[in-house]
Order: structure tokens, then C-alpha cells, then sequence
């Protein structure tokens, strides 16, 4: 039925009124409450003590954080936060560690070059999810800015200190790990999950071997081989880079957890797919890549970013095998017997950190998928 209704003049002619609003109680705000946290006495109970301890931890945290919190201190004096004996953060000693909890041991005067590392990362990242960008010349972009931040890492050229890898730390550790383990464990991940289903059995056995291999066991048990197990099979001599070793092992497992999701999606897409691409005489790079991958990745965008963020925060395992990562960095800053005891701080510091980049990775997969699915929308 039409939301006008029809009032007759006085000529006998209808004519339309506004629509009439339906009641406050049944719509909005009031009557989403009334059906989701009062909707029952029980859940009225429950709603009204989560609701009670929410607000006194939160103007608890807000005491501790910000109102009690102690923001700076003259010359490493930290007797001033001892004395607070915990009714507030000392925030002085983010004051005092930042830099070395964001750049590790980077020279201290090179800082800036760590720190506009991490804004071009951040930069590719923003760029990157546009779609309005997603097109071949997107891969030189990519090119052109790791190329400078190579540059800007390594130095030794247009002027700029060398400065070694064993040097790099913080934050840039972070990203650079991210950043090259996910851009190479996806393209791997998308042929093993297309070896898995091949028809020729080689392939389908190696693909398998190496998912459940590498599946088997946790990525701690990669970064102790990469770092200690493969150098004893190298040639007398040769050595690689403990960062690169590092790199690849997170690679290898981020490439078989996501292989899995892939074919999860190629599973989930309807047979009939595959056979129109198939009556189209298309070859079986021009269907997969034309026709199956685009439906199926659109399927698992959820798990695929899911594995994004957890991997993400995984970089952090690299402290076992001595990579000054950004996690790394922050419990080396509280070692210093001055700044003992507020470790939490700092872990709040880098939890903040990790927060945004995972939030917005999530955020960005709910609207990336909500914009490839609106053709589904009735």
C-alpha cells in the first residue's frame, strides 16, 4: 500500500497528504533498544550490569589514562610516577622511548628516514585500496615506492649513510615484513589453491605436501629454521640476510593459510560457472583469471582479511630469532633500570599501534565487500 493517503476536498476531488510517520516506539533508536537489550527482565538484568561495569572501568581507565596521568618528567627523574604508586599512567616514559620504541637502534639522527618509510607504506596502503587506482600503472607505483624505501633504508647513495640491516627496527620492521609477506604470499596462495585442484597429479601433490607441511607446524618452528637450521645447508661463504630468512619463512606460512581460503572460495562458486566458461571456449588462463578467481576472491574477502591482520600481527614472533620488530623495540625500551615497572604504557603505546592498522584493514574489507555485493542487494 502507498504511504499517501487521500483526503477528499470539498469539490469531491482527492488530494494527497504527507505521509504519516509511523510511531517512535515501533522505529529508531528506542524501539531497537526495546527489541535488543530490554526486550526480556532477564535482558534487562544483564543490560543494566554490563552497562553498570562498562561505565565504572571506563571512568576508571579515564582516571588512570588521562585525569592522573603523568605526561612528562624532568631528566629521567621517574620517582615522580614511582610515587603515584599506579593511580595514573606515566606517559613520560613514551615521552622518553618513542623514537627507539618506533625505530629500534636506527641512528639516532637518520630517524627521518624510518619515519617517512612508514608514511609511504601507509601512503601504498591508502592508494592501493582505492579502486579508481587499480590499474596496471598501480604496479610501477608499487615498484617506484619500495625502490625508495630501499633507498631510504640501506642509504649509501645521493649522500645518505649507510646504514646495515642489522640497524633497521621498530615500526618500518613491522611493515617491511607485513607488507612483502602478504604481497608474495598471495599470489603464491592463488596457484597452490589452483595446484590443489589440478588434474595432473604431480602438481596436486606437491600443492598438497606443501599446505599440510607447512599447516603442521607453528611459524616459530620456520623462524628458528630460516635463522638457524638453513645456514648450515648453504654453501661455506654464503650468507643470507637474517631479515630475508625471516621474510621468506612468513611468506611460505602466510601462503599456505591463504591458499586454503582461495580454495575455499573456488569450491563455493557454482558448477555452472565453470561450464559457461567452458562453452565460451575460453582457455583455462582466460576462465580462471576472467571469470572463477574475480567470483571466488569476492567470496572470501572476509577470511582472506581475517588472514591479512592475523598475519599482521604475527610479524611480532620475529623477536624470537632477535629482529628488532616494533614489539621488540618496546620491551628493549623498559630494560633501562630507570624505566622498570611501567611496561604497561608502552604495551598500550604499541597495542594502539596495531589497533589502527587492523581496524582499518577490517573496516576497509566491510566496505570493499559491501561495494562488490550490491548487485545482490534486492
Amino acid at each position: 500500500m502507498s504511504d499517501i493517503t487521500l483526503n477528499t476536498s470539498v469539490a469531491g476531488v482527492p488530494e494527497a497528504s504527507a505521509p504519516r510517520r509511523p510511531p517512535a516506539m515501533a522505529v529508531g533508536p528506542v524501539a531497537w533498544l526495546r527489541a535488543n537489550l530490554f526486550s526480556s527482565w532477564i535482558n534487562t538484568a544483564v543490560t543494566l550490569a554490563l552497562g553498570y561495569l562498562i561505565v565504572r572501568y571506563a571512568i576508571s581507565f579515564v582516571d588512570w589514562a588521562f585525569l592522573n596521568a603523568i605526561w612528562s618528567v624532568p631528566n629521567n627523574q621517574t620517582q615522580v610516577c614511582r610515587d603515584a604508586k599506579g593511580t595514573g599512567a606515566c606517559w613520560a616514559v613514551i615521552t622518553e622511548k618513542h623514537r627507539f620504541i618506533l625505530f629500534g637502534t636506527y641512528p639516532y639522527d637518520e630517524h627521518w628516514r624510518p619515519l617517512i618509510v612508514c608514511f609511504l607504506f601507509t601512503g601504498l596502503y591508502i592508494v592501493s585500496a582505492m579502486r579508481r587506482f587499480w590499474r596496471w600503472e598501480l604496479a610501477l607505483v608499487w615498484a617506484a615506492t619500495l625502490t625508495l624505501i630501499g633507498v631510504l633504508m640501506w642509504g649509501g647513495v645521493f649522500g645518505l649513510t649507510y646504514v646495515p640491516q642489522e640497524r633497521w627496527g621498530g615500526l618500518a620492521i613491522t611493515l617491511i615484513l607485513a607488507t612483502f609477506g602478504l604481497a608474495f604470499a598471495f599470489p603464491l596462495a592463488i596457484l597452490v589453491a589452483l595446484g590443489r585442484r589440478s588434474s595432473m597429479p604431480a602438481i596436486r601433490i606437491l600443492c598438497i605436501v606443501y599446505v599440510e607441511l607447512i599447516r603442521g607446524v607453528p611459524l616459530i618452528s620456520l623462524l628458528f629454521m630460516a635463522s638457524v637450521m638453513f645456514p648450515l645447508f648453504m654453501p661455506e661463504g654464503i650468507n643470507i640476510d637474517k631479515l630475508l630468512r625471516a621474510q621468506v619463512a612468513v611468506i611460505l606460512f602466510a601462503g599456505a593459510y591463504l591458499a586454503e581460503v582461495v580454495r575455499g572460495g573456488l569450491q563455493a562458486l557454482p558448477k555452472g560457472q565453470y561450464e559457461a566458461a567452458d562453452a565460451l571456449g575460453l582457455s583455462y588462463w582466460q576462465k580462471t583469471g576472467f571469470i572463477i578467481l574475480p567470483q571466488a576472491l569476492r567470496l572470501v574477502i572476509p577470511p582472506l582479511v581475517n588472514t591479512f591482520i592475523g598475519f599482521f600481527k604475527d610479524t611480532s614472533l620475529v623477536l624470537i630469532i632477535g629482529i628488532f620488530d616494533l614489539l621488540t623495540a618496546g620491551k628493549t625500551a623498559i630494560v633501562e633500570p630507570a624505566w622498570q615497572g611501567f611496561g604497561v604504557e608502552v604495551y598500550v603505546f604499541i597495542s594502539i599501534i596495531y589497533f589502527a592498522y587492523c581496524f582499518a584493514m577490517s573496516k576497509y574489507s566491510q566496505n570493499l565487500e559491501a561495494d562488490l555485493n550490491r548487485h545482490r542487494v534486492r
